[in-house]
């Protein structure tokens, strides 16, 4: 499994939207969040293909402001 320069990025700056997360429910005692933020942190080790990435990550991001 090759990983492109694009899918890289895209796992980086998902990455940091789950670090935030992360630390928003680790202070706000937010299971959710802190789950999501784990997801976002880690799903970009497993998605090769830089577009599925983004959709995934676009998914989850949406799933931490949904009510």
């Amino acid at each position: 499994m090759s990983f492109d320069m694009s899918a890289i990025v895209v796992g980086i700056f998902f990455g940091f939207i789950g670090f935030g997360a992360w630390r928003y429910g680790r202070r706000a005692l937010s299971g959710r969040h802190m789950l999501l933020g784990v997801a976002l942190m880690v799903f970009g080790y497993f998605i090769p293909n830089p577009w599925a990435a983004c959709v995934v990550g676009g998914l989850l991001t949406l799933l931490l402001f949904w009510p």
